[in-house]
């Protein structure tokens, strides 16, 4: 079995920025907007690159970290969801125009992997530290899967905190300047709206994060599996916003789905023997039932939004 070294580290983070720069350099150097069947090519571009990185690791690893990455993956992705969301309505806050859309999400994922990759670290550290922490993400993952599913208030960008404090200390232009970020206005400099969206996506992904990541240390704390299946997940959240964002609203039970996920991997983290506990209050969760339970979750609850869907469209005929 290959040792991971810091070269695999290198190596795959260069692929990764490699990929970035081809996508942005070669299909999108142009700001433009990304229509519907390329969000379908894409999304399963980065769908099957993570399933060969998952084969990869079979051969070059072993079965067990194979599979924890595919469901690290499966869980990241699901939950990425919610973010999907929240940039329908980012976007829709600031007036984003749809050809600039792709770029900023580039930018913003640059962002976010830094950002994910610093908690991972911070995570990984922590646990080996104080193991019992684990316990403590357990009990906040429930909570979140609860406060999810209990909340029914909408976002509101205008009350974030972040953006208030952007419009205290900065000035900002009214228009957009094509897709720049800052402009100079008689002598001084000027936060353009795509700025202060791309501020509000890159906070609101570390209070995401605080659910996600925790997540994936459900099922290994293995830093090397974590972060890449973190990034695959990130990755694929772009081509995900333009294939979902028209029709989001019509998956009116994926937010129970995901509700759920997060307190069943809680519920697991609680029960997995992270200690030496008594041998009664030990219960190890193979990684391939917890994959199954996550993929049927998410599975059930989008097959329960179309039925729904196609009922409400029926009975209004």
């Amino acid at each position: 079995m290959t040792e991971i070294t810091p070269w695999h580290w290198l190596g795959f983070i260069l692929c990764i920025l490699f990929f970035l720069a081809v996508d942005l350099g070669a299909f999108h150097r142009r700001a433009r907007e990304v229509k519907f069947g390329e969000a379908i090519a894409w999304s399963i571009g980065w769908f099957v690159l993570a399933m060969l990185f998952a084969a990869a690791i079979f051969v070059w690893r072993n079965r067990a970290e194979a599979l924890q990455f595919t469901t690290g993956y499966i869980i990241e992705l699901s939950l990425s969801l919610d973010n999907v969301m929240v940039m329908a309505v980012l976007f829709s806050y600031f007036h984003v125009p749809r050809k600039f859309q792709h770029r900023l999400l580039f930018w913003g994922i640059l962002g976010v992997l830094v950002m994910r990759g610093a908690m991972i670290f911070a995570g990984i550290a922590l646990i080996s530290v104080f193991g019992w922490i684990l316990y403590l993400f357990g009990v906040f993952l429930v909570c979140a899967g609860f406060k999810m599913l209990l909340s029914k208030r909408p976002m509101q960008p205008e009350k974030n905190w972040v953006l208030r404090m952007a419009r205290r200390f900065f000035s900002i232009s009214e228009d957009y300047d094509g897709w720049k970020f800052f402009v100079r206005l008689n002598g001084e400099l000027y936060l353009t709206p795509l700025a202060l969206a791309l501020l509000l996506i890159e906070t609101t992904d570390v209070i995401f994060a605080v659910d996600s990541v925790p997540a994936v240390f459900s099922v290994t704390q293995d830093a090397f599996i974590v972060f890449t299946s973190n990034v695959f997940a990130i990755l694929g959240l772009r081509s995900m916003y333009f294939l979902l964002v028209g029709a989001i609203r019509y998956f009116r039970y994926l937010n129970i789905g995901m509700s759920a996920v997060l307190v069943f991997i809680g519920v697991k983290m609680l029960l997995d023997p992270h200690h030496q506990e008594p041998k009664w209050f030990q219960v190890e969760l193979p990684t391939s039932v917890s994959l199954e339970v996550v993929a049927a979750i998410l599975l059930i609850s989008v097959a329960l939004s179309v039925t729904a869907e196609h009922r409400g469209k029926a009975q209004t005929k």
